[in-house]
């Protein structure tokens, strides 16, 4: 049994949703020859809805009505656009289209409320921004029905249970497990294709949520762990996890394989691929995650694996990543040497701005802390930490507390660094061939990650020679 997950760009349009219906049915028949036959799909949004229904509902909060139905006649032709090519039936079609129009009465109504009120809570948010998938399952439903399958859409609200925290929720995973078990097993097992929505979930009471943006990749993984699948199969634009961006790195080349740990940090910092929450329900199942790509279907991709199953590559870097729009805040003094609560201190106030900290460096002599902030979190940080640390600054204990726009994370990844001398030395050889100066390092015990801080207009320079110096692109 496997599930496969379609990005935005994967049914984004009429030819690329006709591409996904022939990559479905021919899993559906590869799948009827194992011994665990079943295929599970979950979808993303057609590319670009999700940001047209919340620039509209943001629009409509401020008063401007006109963007939202704007919005919903672009909306309702392009999926009737999908549906008019390749829903031959015509009291098939019909009923799709009701169903969107549907859906798209009910955002203009939402937004016709959220204009009155002049506000857009997150509650709202995550009503509006999960009905581009709402749209798109019984789209894609009724395509591969037309394509010969049994397939039937499913809304995930109905199986993925979810704390309240609208936006980036966590699915609470035992009630998730059995609503997965109890709807979807017997589907599966007389032969149906559910068509599941990704990146939407629901409360115990039924009020829908989101589980962050990009969050289908973390749909699928939920729903496959709670089916104990053999394969997530994860179907977007590129061949799988490349060694470093194509776009910096014309040599880049795809990674046949990597481990769990090794994927998660590149998601961490800044590969967009695949959702940093994705591997965390297939970890635990030791479930293999591969990343393909719809529109090269024979291309074997990426496998993720667990490094108990992958032969040691001891000494290898994998590859190259860059997080950008940074902030380094820099907390430093003579006085803080020896203080007891410092570090405390200064991450407790940084946790109550629920600012999200990326990367820690502290000098051994514990005159300077220093860490990385989105750029867009800095100004609150510093200014709460000038209130926390008043006394000390005014002592000259803290001498400064400030930070440094225009930095770029640059994280060098692979599990196979581990006990291998010589990695750093040829990282910053490379860098120092090239004369570019590095900020700050930090680096983790489990060692599959080194992460630098450059400035912005050395990053790409950056990446490319460390992925040079590594001969990634061989």
């Amino acid at each position: 049994m496997i599930i496969m997950k379609f990005g935005g760009t994967s049914v984004g349009t009429t030819d690329s949703i006709a591409q996904v219906a022939e990559i479905v049915a021919q899993k559906v028949a590869e799948q009827g020859q194992t011994n665990r036959p079943g295929v599970v799909v979950v979808t993303s949004a057609m590319s670009s809805v999700t940001n047209s229904l919340i620039d509209s509902a943001l629009a409509a909060a401020n008063g401007d009505e006109g963007p939202y139905r704007e919005s919903r006649s672009q909306l309702l032709v392009k999926h009737q656009v999908v549906a008019g090519q390749l829903i031959d039936d015509g009291v098939e079609r019909a009923n799709v289209g009701r169903l969107i129009d549907s859906r798209l009465q009910e955002y203009e109504r939402l937004c016709r409320s959220i204009a009155v009120l002049g506000e857009l809570t997150h509650r709202g948010l995550d009503v509006v921004s999960g009905l581009g998938e709402r749209m798109s399952a019984p789209l894609l439903a009724a395509v591969l029905r037309a394509k010969g399958l049994h397939a039937e859409f499913v809304d995930a609200g109905e199986l993925i249970i979810t704390d309240s925290e609208f936006g980036n929720a966590t699915p609470i995973m035992e009630q998730t497990v059995s609503r997965c078990l109890n709807r979807l097993m017997p589907m599966v097992q007389s032969g149906v294709v559910p068509v599941i929505t990704g990146f939407v979930g629901a409360t115990e009471t039924g009020v829908p949520t989101t589980l962050g943006r990009g969050g289908s990749d973390y749909s699928a993984a939920i729903i496959g762990a709670a089916l104990d699948v053999d394969e997530i199969q994860i179907w977007t634009d590129v061949d799988g996890v490349l060694t470093a961006d194509p776009r910096i790195v014309k040599n880049a080349r795809t990674l046949p394989e990597l481990t769990y740990d090794e994927v998660a940090e590149l998601a961490y910092y800044g590969a967009k691929v695949l959702h940093p929450k994705t591997v965390t329900p297939a970890v635990e199942k030791k479930i293999p995650v591969v990343v393909l790509n719809t529109f090269n279907p024979s291309h074997p991709g990426t496998r993720i694996v667990d490094a108990l199953e992958r032969p040691s590559t001891e000494g290898t870097v994998k590859a190259i990543t860059a997080i950008r729009n940074m902030r380094l805040i820099t907390v430093a003094g003579r006085g803080m040497m020896g203080v007891p609560g410092i570090a405390a201190r200064t991450f407790g106030t940084v946790a109550r701005q629920r600012a999200n900290v990326l990367m820690i460096s502290q000098s051994s002599s514990e005159q300077s802390i220093c860490f990385v902030v989105p750029d867009n979190e800095a100004v609150g940080v510093v200014s709460a930490l000038n209130q926390e640390f008043e006394q000390e600054l005014g002592r000259g204990y803290i001498e400064k507390i400030d930070s440094q726009q225009d930095i770029v994370i640059v994280a060098v990844v692979g599990s196979g660094m581990k006990g291998t001398p010589g990695i750093a030395a040829r990282v910053f050889n490379a860098l120092g061939a090239h004369e570019i100066n590095v900020i700050a390092i930090a680096q983790g015990a489990s060692e599959a990650n080194i992460s630098l801080v450059v400035l912005t207009g050395d990053a790409d320079n950056a990446i490319r020679a460390i992925h040079d110096a590594f001969e990634l692109g061989e």
